[in-house]
């Protein structure tokens, strides 16, 4: 293992708000709607644990939640779109060509002063995001704020019909990063890893463009996990059982069942709205960071680590302080 250290412990950088949007419809599902499914589905999914989900009508863009989920974390942070010096939307459900999301949402939200790109990583898209932020926070000294949104239409990469048509949604979450940390809070690490041979755990690919899960999946998955909290714990000389929250994104039940087992993570510590909101992409970390600040379960001095993993295969997460 290489002699890592936290990327961000002294940078002076903080996530200073968080919001969220869900769609319109809410869909509910009922005790007849778990299919056996087919040999993968029973290997990566197992036991339907997933009640409800929202699906995104045509007006719903990824533009237009994550906007929504913007303005919701900009209030939070006191923050106007015009003081917003970068934008970085992470989004893979809707790749296209040209345009992108981003400069299309910092229009929409009058953050006309921002750089704004797209990024994607799949599922890792916030942790992508949030570290690309940082980053460039450390070229242009004269920024204050950056916006991350990571907004998903997931309900559309899934075979109509299929098993895994009942384990994904849509939503928009959203987080400022913000200059003017106190000393030892906010961000202090951020680790972003990827795998090209781990690429076909998870494709999606034309014509349909519908996800497809190797069955070993979870394992993979599992090994990830393990990798990137050894790796992230070491490099911050922190332990597992010293972090108030974890706050992954969520794949299945099975996984997080595999990832608390094999982490040691007491279950009312490791949070996922996973059972009601079901699996929304890169969405789905500032989606629950979003819900627990604003019911008061994020509380000032908390410590928060949020790992993910993405088809590509990408694995990564944060480690911060509110």
């Amino acid at each position: 293992m290489r002699n890592e250290t936290s990327l961000w412990r002294e940078s002076g950088l903080r996530l200073s708000g968080f919001g969220h949007y869900y769609p319109r419809l809410l869909v509910e599902n009922g005790s007849a709607d778990d299919p056996a499914g087919n040999a993968v589905d029973e290997a990566v999914i197992g036991r339907l644990d997933v009640r409800s989900r929202h699906v995104a009508d045509e007006e719903e863009t990824p533009a237009y939640m994550g906007v929504r989920a913007a303005r919701a974390a900009l209030e939070q942070a006191g923050v106007t779109a015009r003081e917003v010096d970068l934008l970085v939307f992470s989004n893979w459900t809707d790749r296209q060509f040209v345009p992108e999301w981003g400069p299309h949402a910092a229009h929409l939200l009058g953050a006309d002063q921002a750089l704004a790109f797209d990024v994607c990583g799949a599922c890792t898209g916030f942790v992508h995001g949030v570290q690309t932020a940082a980053a460039l926070f450390g070229a242009h000294t004269g920024w204050r704020n950056a916006l991350v949104i990571s907004s998903e239409r997931f309900s559309r990469r899934v075979r109509p019909g299929s098993k895994g048509e009942l384990i994904v949604g849509d939503a928009a979450g959203a987080a400022v990063l913000s200059r003017g940390a106190d000393a030892d809070a906010g961000l202090w690490d951020s680790l972003l890893i990827s795998d090209g041979s781990g690429r076909e755990t998870i494709t999606v690919y034309p014509p349909n463009g519908w996800i497809k899960s190797s069955r070993d999946l979870v394992s993979i998955a599992a090994d990830s996990h393990a990798d990137l909290a050894t790796r992230m714990l070491a490099r911050s000389g922190t332990k597992m059982d010293e972090i108030d929250w974890v706050v992954p994104h969520p794949g299945t039940g099975q996984l997080h069942t595999a990832v608390r087992e094999r982490l040691g993570i007491p279950e009312e510590r490791f949070v996922t709205n996973y059972e009601a909101r079901a699996n929304t992409g890169s969405a789905s970390v500032p989606i629950v960071l979003s819900e627990m600040s604003r019911d008061g379960r994020l509380k000032p001095g908390d410590l928060c680590y949020t790992p993910a993993v993405g088809s590509g295969w990408y694995y990564g997460g944060l480690l911060f302080r509110v």
